[in-house]
């Protein structure tokens, strides 16, 4: 994979995932019931999309082919 296509998906990636916990998105999972795992839904939503965003950065990461190069 080149450098710029990697940025590209990088950049991607980043900004939908960012984009989750932002007002407009956020609204869908801005609601107090159900309970999931004890957690009100809003929090579970938060919760949920760090542990996909820890992920796919982790992903990145391993695929990065600027990361032999340091």
């Amino acid at each position: 994979m080149s450098v710029r296509s990697f940025r590209t998906y990088y950049i991607i990636i980043s900004t939908l995932l960012f984009s989750t916990v932002l007002f407009p998105i956020f609204t869908i999972g801005n609601k107090a019931y159900p309970l999931i795992l004890g957690l009100p839904y809003s929090f579970f939503w938060i919760i949920l999309w760090i542990v996909i965003t820890f992920i796919a950065v982790l992903i990145l990461y391993f695929i990065d082919p600027d990361k032999e190069e340091v």
